[in-house]
């Protein structure tokens, strides 16, 4: 690695390798530079305290963890230099009205099932766990009457006591097969190939189907504000990193992409 410096200050190639954890890449290679850029932030917002005299008291978090002085300071500088507007009315209901199928209420199932339940590490109970499910799913074709009968016969879900009845399932209350089953489903439908999970394999019918519905402004407004005001605060970080380092002199690394994409500690987070 190259040797890198922030205004004659050196990053030690030990502090990059061990910041380089903490930065998820596709390669070693990318690992080190994002890390090395984090650090580079880093510096710069901690000389740039440092010249203002910018000092704070070391916050804890609710587990205990408590932020170093280096990143007190950094965090009091980002709060008495970084200022950010805040969303008006009018912007929160242009956004709305420009996104709105992003605000919907979450779509409701009502499903049955029966499951044949298989271990997922025994290949030999998968497969005659997928012949018994089969077979059941070619008899409630035939007879789809005979559902809640035979799901108090064959199923292992406790739902068998209720003729496999599971309610009302929104997303994120089953497993990701069966939802992806449901979704793809008319009201009415019984499945007509048994649907694999880690349980083993379920055959489904949707007695009814309840789309999402618009939600209105005043119901999502205080999460748009929220959201866009986040979003110019953290684009008035970037411009301010931008700043720093356009004025310092930086050696053996380019700063690319968000500047402010540095990894913050859990207590500047929280604040």
């Amino acid at each position: 690695m190259r040797e890198i410096s922030v205004n004659g200050v050196a990053i030690p190639e030990g502090e990059v390798l061990a910041e380089a954890q903490n930065h998820p890449a596709e390669n070693p290679g990318a690992a080190l530079r994002a890390a090395a850029q984090a650090l580079v932030v880093r510096e710069l917002l901690w000389q740039e305290a440092q010249r203002l005299g910018i000092a704070a008291a070391p916050l804890s978090d609710a587990s205990g963890r408590t932020e170093t002085a280096c990143d007190a300071a950094i965090r009091e500088l980002i709060e008495s230099e970084v200022h950010a507007p805040t969303a008006s009315d009018e912007e929160c209901r242009r956004y709305h009205k420009m996104h709105a199928e992003t605000f919907r209420s979450e779509p409701m199932f009502e499903a049955r099932h029966i499951l044949i339940a298989a271990p997922q590490a025994d290949p030999r109970s998968r497969l005659a766990a997928r012949k018994t499910a089969t077979d059941l799913c070619r008899t409630v074709a035939e007879e789809p009457s005979r559902f809640s009968a035979l799901a108090r016969e064959f199923s292992a879900c406790p739902s068998r006591e209720h003729g496999g009845n599971l309610g009302q399932l929104t997303p994120g209350s089953t497993v990701a097969e069966f939802e992806r089953a449901l979704a793809a489903m008319a009201q009415g439908e019984i499945s007509a190939a048994p649907v694999e999970s880690r349980f083993g394999f379920h055959i489904i019918a949707l007695d009814r189907r309840i789309e999402g519905n618009a939600l209105p402004y005043d119901m999502v407004a205080s999460r748009i504000a929220a959201w866009l005001e986040a979003a110019a605060w953290s684009k008035a970080v970037s411009q301010y990193i931008a700043v720093l380092a356009g004025r310092a002199d930086i050696r053996g690394i380019e700063l690319k992409g968000r500047l402010s994409s540095r990894k913050l500690s859990p207590l500047e987070t929280a604040v």
